[in-house]
């Protein structure tokens, strides 16, 4: 039987230690601070901010909600953006997208200030993503998937993984931090011939598709461990599902993360370590 690789655990001693650095800043004279934009109402945004909210309260970050409503104009929304930029008690920036269609979601992402992109949407902290440089940060949920490897104690150096899903969110951005680890990655999509026979050769599988339970018992081999990062609820089942057929993969393969309670409970926790990185970084840069 698979091992469980809980989120908890590894969000707690992240949180730990980022919390140690909070008060160290703080003896410093500086308070990391997240600036929190939001526009409208949308469910999935009011679960994921009170989430973050809970964990910066946890480890001593401070917040400042910013909240536009849906109907918000070009010019007040992207006035806001740049005061935030400009805003030197504002360390970290998190933009909920999708933005409504009023706004130019492209120029948003462009207009962020990398090195206040804790989240990683922008150009410029994908730019450092893929040259592996201190441009800004990387997406949450892919550092959250690195976390979890490194606190389990498995180094990618020499594995093949197989990482399902090519998203500028996920799927590249942890392909090429995987890469950066030394590992060989392959990265599978909706045009990949025989996905399974790719999966099935892997020492690690990312699934990141998107696709709910998409990846099956055909997928995968003894041995292997399995990163589920997908989140959807099933109507059928009345729960919370992910990418991965748990029920089919736990007697198979090594370990595996479940959904909920893997990958996305250590989202926020790097959420807060990126806001800290932030605050030191500019203080270091002022």
């Amino acid at each position: 039987m698979a091992e469980i690789w809980k989120g908890a655990p590894v969000a707690a001693a992240l949180s730990e230690a980022v919390a140690a650095e909070v008060t160290a800043l703080k003896e410093r004279g500086v308070e990391p601070t997240l600036a929190i934009l939001r526009v409208g109402e949308r469910d999935d945004d009011l679960a994921y901010e009170r989430g973050a909210m809970k964990r910066c309260e946890k480890v001593g970050v401070a917040v400042k909600n910013v909240i536009l409503p849906a109907d918000v104009d070009s010019e007040t929304f992207f006035s806001t953006l740049e005061g935030l930029n400009n805003d030197p008690t504002v360390h970290g920036i998190l933009m909920f997208r999708p933005l409504p269609k009023q706004l130019d979601g492209e120029k948003a992402r462009r207009l962020l200030a990398p090195e206040k992109d804790v989240d990683g949407c922008t150009d410029g902290s994908l730019a450092g993503v893929f040259t592996n440089t201190p441009l800004g940060f990387p997406p949450c949920t892919a550092q959250a998937a690195m976390e979890l490897l490194r606190y389990y104690g498995v180094d990618p150096k020499g594995k093949r993984v197989a990482v399902i899903g090519r998203s500028l969110v996920i799927g590249r951005p942890v392909a090429m931090m995987l890469m950066h680890a030394n590992a060989t990655v392959t990265v599978c999509h909706t045009r990949t011939v025989d996905v399974p026979s790719i999966t099935r050769e892997a020492d690690i599988v990312v699934a990141a598709s998107g696709q709910m339970e998409s990846v099956s018992a055909e997928y995968l081999r003894p041995g292997q461990i399995v990163i589920d990062v997908g989140i959807g609820w099933n109507e059928a089942k009345q729960k919370l599902c992910g990418d991965l057929r748990q029920e089919e993969a736990e007697p198979l393969v090594a370990a595996l993360t479940p959904v909920p309670g893997g990958v996305g409970n250590v989202t926020s926790a790097v959420l807060c370590k990126h806001v800290v990185e932030a605050a030191k970084r500019q203080m270091q840069n002022a």
